[in-house]
């Protein structure tokens, strides 16, 4: 019996030759061969992208990849985490962090940029003249910091509350208010007399020495109930920081020059504070009363720094007064009211005050008090207020002459008392909720903690400068500085630090406003500093300690008496000048060898006088062989202290002996000579 083929297998059969036919292998997959002759589809482009970011992102630890527990990164991995903290290191190192301002000094030792260059490149760059502790807002402190490659950031922490000022309001909410006028020019010129006339009291007996050592502000009604609030700022070119802080706040400068003097050094920074103000300038050609006055030639000198009055065809008004007889004052503050109405100055006294630190000081009785003027606002007692790094909350208020008043108004220089510290000269005072106020205060002195770390971390450190004196490059006089008010904190430590040389310099250790107490004597007997105190004086503690730790304090009356022995102390740290003199030469005719002392030059001296005492040196064909003492100088067999021009001697060189025939002994002296700092500057 003949079996069939089942119908499934034939089945089977024909559908597996059907799919090789098609080039399929049994499994479904193509055959070698139809792959190698058929050609590739075109790739996806976006997807390879996608897939290569998806891989760089995974490295660099930004993908979703599992790694098994306690395994490391890879190589590249490390790689990527290495470079990008690299990367970012380098980027920090270029940004500085500012809260609201920073001294140069402090942005000196923040970028390790000396603060001559910072100073330099300020008045180069940007037309600013600036000293080493004024201060610098944050638009000078990105341009000034964007010529050395760093780039500032501003703290927003600390000005995000400024939005709590209130606007000035509608057209019809100002209200005129008084000019502010700031008195500058060089010392003696008689800024403080004419102020004293105006005023009519006497503030220059109450200076030592007869020299304004404050800012001082004042508020005067003239007849017809007009007001002028003047601030009288220091001459001497101590206090340039002072005189800036002055032109800052101001409306109106009044520049006076002593009709028998010339224009001074301070005049010219006078008058170059008040161009960088953006504000007139009204020329007072004072002391006209002197027979050795003359007005023109001043008026005439001030046209060499652009400088023009009405009488030469500027616009630059101009009174020619007599501070002492009150000569052409009255003409003086015609003119002043005049350029006030053509400023129309107005504000808001209903907004809460806003206003500018002119100067601070803590006094025993009375505790901080701040000298501040009013911008905006009106100030009452009682309200919360912050300034500054401080907050508080007004107890009392006193004008310029100490009596007490309820409210000041715009353009008004008033006293404060109940500020929570001492805050600086220039700092804003502004008045808000007392929860407010101590937050920002907190929030502000938690930044000037961070910023002074900052300084510590990244600044010269004292123990830089110790270094240097190891190396000989430097010597270093430390010095902490109390005075009785902020700006003559100010004005001595710029003063003082001016002072310093590439060889010897002045480093401030510490310096603020108060007496010299227990803490001053500590820092000072640990960092070797001597206590400079202005017009204060230590207390009874602060004395003792002083004398067990052996600290030397110096107390001063007048800034420039302190600024002039510390200069002498500088002078006798410098290295004295060494000078040359040579006394004579002789030539060597014979060389003789003696056993035990050695060879003796049998010489003829050419020229001077050859001394015992002297120092010689020996050149053979004009060129310095060795240089020494003698050992011996003999006129035939005696010992001689000296041997003149055309004489025969004998001569030993110490530790010497390759002498011949034709050297030339040049014998000189050398004489130390005590240097001042402007021969080590130059």
């Amino acid at each position: 019996m003949i079996r069939r083929p089942k119908p499934a297998a034939s089945s089977g059969s024909a559908g597996q030759v059907r799919v090789q036919a098609e080039g399929y292998t049994p499994d479904g997959q193509r055959s070698q061969r139809q792959r190698k002759g058929k050609k590739r589809q075109r790739v996806d482009q976006s997807a390879v992208q996608d897939n290569i970011q998806r891989v760089m992102a995974q490295l660099k630890g930004g993908g979703k990849k599992r790694r098994r527990k306690g395994s490391s990164p890879s190589k590249e991995e490390r790689q990527v985490a290495e470079e990008e903290a690299r990367q970012e290191e380098e980027r920090e190192r270029t940004i500085v962090r500012v809260n609201e301002f920073l001294t140069v000094s402090e942005l000196s030792n923040l970028v390790d940029v000396s603060s001559m260059e910072l100073i330099g490149s300020a008045f180069k760059d940007l037309g600013m003249v600036v000293t080493i502790n004024q201060r610098l807002d944050f638009p000078q402190i990105e341009m000034l910091l964007d010529g050395f490659g760093f780039t500032a950031i501003q703290e927003e922490e600390y000005g995000h509350h400024e939005d709590t000022v209130e606007e000035e309001g509608a057209e019809e909410d100002l209200q005129p208010r008084p000019p502010v006028v700031t008195v500058m020019g060089h010392v003696d010129h008689g800024k403080t007399l004419l102020l004293d006339f105006i005023r009519e009291s006497n503030v220059v007996a109450g200076e030592s020495g007869g020299i304004t050592q404050h800012i001082g502000a004042y508020h005067v009604e003239l007849d017809g109930g007009r007001m002028i609030t003047f601030l009288d700022t220091p001459g001497h070119s101590a206090f340039t920081a002072m005189r800036a802080r002055g032109a800052e706040i101001t409306d109106l400068v009044i520049l006076v020059v002593a009709a028998d003097d010339s224009v001074m050094p301070q005049t010219k920074e006078a008058i170059s504070h008040a161009r960088n103000a953006g504000v007139p300038m009204i020329v007072a050609v004072n002391k006209c009363d002197l027979p050795a006055a003359d007005a023109p030639k001043v008026k005439q000198e001030l046209l060499q720094h652009d400088v023009q009055v009405e009488e030469f065809g500027g616009d630059v008004l101009s009174a020619d007064i007599s501070a002492k007889t009150g000569e052409g004052i009255d003409e003086l503050l015609e003119k002043v009211l005049l350029q006030a109405e053509l400023l129309e100055m107005k504000a808001n006294p209903d907004q809460a005050a806003v206003g500018t630190v002119i100067e601070a000081e803590l006094d025993v009785g009375k505790g901080s008090v701040v000298s501040v003027l009013i911008t905006k606002g009106t100030l009452r007692v009682g309200e919360a207020f912050v300034v500054g790094n401080f907050d508080g909350r007004v107890r009392a208020l006193l004008d310029e002459r100490g009596h007490k008043v309820d409210q000041a108004g715009p353009a008004i220089p008033v006293q404060i008392l109940g500020t929570a510290g001492v805050p600086q000269a220039g700092d804003r005072f502004q008045v808000m909720a007392a929860e407010k106020a101590s937050e920002v205060a907190q929030s502000r002195m938690r930044l000037d903690r961070e910023k002074q770390l900052r300084i510590r971390e990244r600044g010269v450190k004292l123990g830089d400068f110790s270094g240097m004196v190891a190396e000989g490059t430097a010597e270093v006089l430390p010095l902490i500085i109390k005075a009785d008010v902020d700006g003559s904190v100010q004005a001595f430590s710029d003063a003082l630090e001016h002072l310093g040389t590439d060889e010897v310099k002045v480093q401030i250790v510490h310096r603020a406003v108060g007496a010299i107490n227990e803490e001053d004597v500590l820092l000072a007997g640990t960092s070797g500093a001597v206590i400079l105190g202005f017009r204060v004086r230590p207390n009874t503690n602060a004395r003792k300690n002083a004398e067990r730790e052996g600290v030397d304090i110096r107390a001063y009356d007048v800034i420039y008496e302190g600024v002039d022995e510390i200069r002498a102390v500088l002078e006798g740290m410098l290295a004295p000048e060494r000078k040359e003199h040579i006394t004579g030469s002789a030539e060597v005719r014979e060389v003789f060898k003696i056993r035990g002392t050695g060879t003796i030059a049998g010489s003829e001296v050419t020229d001077g006088v050859v001394e015992r005492k002297s120092v010689v040196r020996l050149m053979r064909e004009g060129i310095v062989v060795y240089e020494g003492d003698l050992s011996s100088l003999k006129r035939f067999k005696d010992d001689v202290k000296e041997v003149r021009a055309g004489l025969e001697c004998g001569i030993g060189i110490a530790n010497f002996n390759d002498i011949k025939v034709g050297d030339v002994i040049e014998s000189y002296t050398v004489e130390e000579v005590a240097r001042t700092l402007e021969e080590a500057t130059v």
